[in-house]
């Protein structure tokens, strides 16, 4: 067995994974091109069997367990991508797979863990609370524990994803990568440095759960107090130790992103795309603004796919509103006959199309002072929106920018 993070270590990964993984063959982008400054690059795990890049690292660990610890049966715990990676893994290595995940995990990702052959058991509220319950089960039932991030092998693992990037784009400039626990990260950054000491990796991470710029700070990994994201999938409330090091050595620099600014990444990678890419996924794109623009080759690893539909639907609802493409006016109107067409009237001259009415009658006693009327309008962006909402004042209106209720 070769000693972990090694060229040879990653070579040995790379030839074992593929015995599991899809191609995910770079797809360059002319709109992220375009907005950055830099040759953007997506590298699609989110296309990758199970939807994420986890299957990689949870198959080369498996591959170099011994028999005995793979008779014992494995056990890990995870809020989804892992889960389903270590899963899949597991029922193709024919190995006895218990997954710990938290009360809160979507209902969809419960099942297709189940469906991919694990034992499921919920405990805790998050992947912190169902990790240390995984480690209790392992030891009461003997069972081989996996970790998501914290372990070189399951790093080396996912690094392979840097040796196919080199592979396809050899002089690739920037790699940006999500961070969450450590393991993506690590082996991604550990590898491009092996390799070409020149390539930039820069890691990326939500702005509500800065576990790697806390501990770099700090100089070792510390516990975040709470990780609040959209992100869930790199929610995680401390790096891990043993991979800690390499993060520190080999990423040049760490950027945070806010979650605003996921939102508006998701609807771009749809109807640029036509893809669906997790939040966590979304970070490496929303982080390309943050670059200088240099006409740089630059590659962001889309990392999942994994979204439950309801959350889909309510970013794309929250993206549009930030975009200006959805917005709401509150007017005011005296309650005469002919009131609203007039305001109807305004908003079609302007091409805004009106998705939704609410009149009210009894914002006042006085019907005659005030009939409120809150129109949510469809744009085509901020700059349209202020040409509706200018037509409306020179209507004689005096329209109002209210919170947009869906």
């Amino acid at each position: 067995m070769h000693e972990m993070l090694t060229l040879e270590a990653f070579e040995d990964a790379s030839e074992k994974v593929r015995e599991v993984t899809r191609e995910t063959k770079l797809v360059e982008s002319p709109s992220f091109s375009a907005i950055s400054g830099n040759r953007v690059w997506l590298k699609p795990e989110n296309m990758q069997r199970t939807g994420a890049y986890k299957v990689r690292g949870a198959y080369y660990k498996i591959s170099t367990l011994s028999e005995e610890e793979l008779s014992h049966g494995l056990i890990t715990a995870s809020a989804g991508n892992h889960a389903q990676g270590v899963a899949y893994a597991a029922s193709r290595a024919g190995v006895r797979a218990v997954v710990v995940m938290p009360t809160t995990t979507p209902l969809i990702k419960v099942e297709r863990t189940k469906g991919y052959g694990a034992e499921v058991v919920l405990a805790g509220d998050v992947y912190d609370e169902a990790c240390d319950y995984a480690l209790k089960l392992a030891e009461r039932e003997g069972l081989t524990f996996i970790h998501p991030f914290n372990d070189p092998v399951v790093a080396t693992g996912q690094g392979t994803i840097a040796m196919e990037i080199v592979q396809e784009l050899p002089l690739v400039d920037t790699i940006l990568v999500p961070v969450g626990g450590g393991g993506l990260s690590c082996g991604v950054s550990t590898f491009a440095k092996l390799y070409n000491p020149k390539i930039r990796v820069v890691g990326v991470e939500p702005a509500g759960a800065p576990s790697l710029t806390a501990a770099l700070e700090a100089g070792h990994p510390v516990r975040i107090p709470s990780a609040n994201t959209i992100a869930d999938g790199t929610a995680v409330l401390e790096v891990g130790d043993a991979v800690f090091p390499y993060l520190r050595d080999n990423l040049d620099d760490v950027i945070t992103v806010p979650d605003e600014e996921l939102i508006v990444a998701f609807l771009d990678m749809v109807e640029n795309h036509k893809m669906i890419v997790e939040n966590s996924g979304l970070l490496t794109v929303a982080a390309l603004k943050h670059l200088p623009a240099e006409n740089k080759r630059v590659v962001a690893i889309l990392s999942g796919g994994n979204m439950d539909v309801i959350t889909m639907s309510s970013v794309v609802q929250h993206g549009l509103i930030q975009r200006g493409r959805i917005f709401t006016v509150s007017v005011l109107l005296p309650d005469r006959p002919g009131m609203l067409v007039r305001v109807a009237n305004a908003i079609a001259e302007q091409n805004g199309n009106v998705i939704k009415l609410e009149h009210n009658q009894f914002v006042s006693t006085n019907r005659n002072a005030a009939v409120e009327l809150r129109v949510t309008i469809e744009a085509y962006g901020e700059e349209h929106k202020g040409q509706i909402v200018q037509a409306l004042k020179q209507a004689g209106f005096a329209p109002e920018l209210v919170q947009t209720s869906l």
